[in-house]
């Protein structure tokens, strides 16, 4: 199946044509390759209310039974801050990020650092490290997610 007429760019922020993103992953024409491809398939379906997407692909180990956003939230951004494995040839990944939304309060943001496992040939989201943006600076940082191979696009950045 095919998607290149779709006419609407990819939420996930690539530039690319939604159907050839991850549109061709929320339909479930294809499969994500990496962590990265199945993260940012997960903030469209999000962004999109394909919340089918968003759960079919959460480990059922963790999964919760409700995957809804809060109401009246619009994604209206991502941005990718780094990348451990996770690619073709990995069992396991890491994928950083930030999801900027609109809420009823206003406009908001969330990061996470996001643990990926491949299940039956297939990547699955399993957790995210969320640290609490309200802690104030004395707190310490959560832990991280560290894997043992380290393969990274956005060198430096954490």
């Amino acid at each position: 199946m095919e998607f290149t007429g779709y006419p609407r760019l990819c939420p996930c922020g690539t530039g690319s044509n939604y159907g050839v993103c991850c549109g061709r992953l929320i339909s479930g024409a294809a499969q994500a390759r990496t962590a990265e491809e199945l993260m940012r398939s997960r903030y469209s379906a999000y962004a999109l209310g394909e919340l089918d997407h968003v759960f079919r692909t959460w480990h059922p180990r963790t999964r919760p039974d409700d995957v809804s956003p809060g109401r009246g939230v619009e994604f209206i951004g991502l941005t990718i801050h780094d990348i451990v494995a996770g690619g073709p040839d990995d069992d396991l990944g890491v994928v950083e990020f930030t999801a900027r939304m609109r809420t009823p309060e206003g406009v908001d943001e969330m990061r996470e650092r996001s643990r990926f496992s491949r299940r039956a040939g297939r990547w699955m989201y399993v957790d995210g490290n969320v640290p609490d943006v309200a802690a104030s600076d004395d707190t310490p940082a959560p832990p991280t997610i560290e894997l043992p191979v380290h393969r990274s696009s956005h060198r430096g950045q954490a």
